[in-house]
């Protein structure tokens, strides 16, 4: 063989070798050294019994990945601030330490799941994986009706587990406590690590859309552009509510309990303002906290738009004293004295009572709840206990606690 024959070898099995040892070194750097970190990671940072997924979560998780959720929707918080001020802390090694394979996501075209759980009300999950778009108007997910008998009520096995896996996102992390975040910071023994330590930093789950029910003041709205809140209220807000404040929007009928008819409400901007920072636990209605104040300033002058003034009737004198004594008999344990929605049973219920001194019903609605109750909320029909002019005289009652604050006039 020549000289050169024998260099041109050489020069394969040397780039043959090269090729070899560059893939090896690319497995061990990229692949086997990070798990093993991984490993000690979720090992020496994890509670000591973290919260295992039930048979149900295990199936929706297959679920999720078959139907290719994970093509639109990360499971991770990333250490960015961007990231943390909207979702809450990064994830950590040990929550996914269940995941094979991993459903991590690249592509966020939908919003992040990492802490979904329980930032929306289960009723909500089954309507928007059946329609979307009848729940968020501009939506670009694909609906799953596959997934139900004909109606979002009507979920198959397969919907129920999906949404049980949904549900239960970000909850072993929240149940460790903070016994489990001091034990990870201690395993992560990263106490200069500017990086690291942003995963406990801030709150846990700041998920923009979780409704929380408290007792703290939201921050408070001024002005608030009428045009640019009936936008806003027909991009975010119909789907539900109705257009005009009906309570009959296309995802209505699907919702338990039902969206509130805004059109028979009147409310005071401070009763607005609470609602959208923190939404209302134990319904579908989700906190609007990743608004600006002026959105926000701007949809409450919407909302308290769709309630058209309206002619009070007169009140007789004997209905006035019939309904204080009918509201401290039957009402005042949950709604409170004074009507503030704060009565010794108030704590107990899975859904706030409503408080009187800053919403007002129309007398027909007010009638009406008295008469059929709010399906799916603590508030039961009072058509037992209660003769037809009780309830009226109730009404009028609880009508007359509303403290009317002047709207919020249109920003200059």
């Amino acid at each position: 063989m020549s000289r050169a024959g024998q260099a041109l070898r050489t020069s394969y099995l040397v780039a043959c070798v090269a090729g070899v040892a560059f893939f090896v070194l690319s497995v061990a750097l990229l692949g086997v050294w990070p798990a093993r970190v991984l490993d000690a990671q979720t090992a020496a940072m994890a509670p000591e019994k973290p919260l295992e997924p039930t048979t149900s979560e295990k199936r929706g998780r297959a679920v999720y990945a078959r139907e290719g959720c994970a093509y639109c929707h990360t499971q991770q918080i990333r250490y960015l601030h961007a990231d943390m001020a909207r979702f809450g802390a990064p994830t950590l090694a040990w929550e996914t330490r269940r995941d094979t394979p991993h459903l991590w996501g690249t592509r966020r075209i939908g919003p992040d799941l990492s802490r979904v759980g329980g930032a929306r009300s289960l009723d909500w999950h089954y309507a928007h994986l059946y329609a979307p778009r009848a729940i968020v108007a501009s939506s670009v997910m694909p609906g799953y009706p596959a997934l139900f008998d004909g109606a979002p009520d009507r979920p198959r096995q397969d919907a129920r587990d999906l949404v049980a896996y949904l549900d239960s996102l970000g909850r072993a992390r929240e149940l460790a406590g903070p016994e489990g975040e001091a034990r990870a910071k201690e395993g992560c023994n990263c106490p200069d690590d500017e990086m690291q330590q942003m995963a406990f930093e801030g709150a846990l789950n700041a998920h923009p859309a979780r409704a929380i029910r408290t007792l703290e003041s939201a921050p408070s709205l001024a002005g608030g552009d009428l045009a640019r809140g009936q936008a806003l209220y027909g991009r975010h807000c119909a789907n539900c509510h109705g257009a005009t404040g009906a309570g009959d929007g296309p995802g209505a009928r699907y919702l338990v309990p039902a969206p509130a008819r805004l059109a028979e409400h009147s409310y005071t901007t401070a009763r607005l303002a609470e609602v959208l920072w923190h939404g209302v636990a134990g319904s579908a209605m989700p906190a609007w906290r990743d608004h600006s104040t002026e959105d926000r300033a701007a949809l409450a002058r919407a909302v308290q738009a769709l309630s058209a003034p309206r002619p009070e009737p007169e009140v007789p004198a004997h209905l006035v004293a019939l309904g204080r004594d009918v509201y401290a008999a039957n009402c005042a344990q949950c709604h409170g004295v004074d009507g503030d929605g704060r009565g010794s049973a108030a704590a107990k219920l899975a859904m706030a009572p409503a408080n009187f001194t800053a919403q007002r019903l129309s007398l027909t609605e007010a009638v009406r709840v008295l008469r059929e109750g709010v399906h799916g909320s603590p508030m039961a029909p009072w058509t037992t206990r209660l003769t037809d002019a009780e309830r009226l005289a109730a009404a009028h009652y609880v009508r007359s606690l509303f403290r009317a604050t002047p709207p919020a006039t249109e920003a200059r």
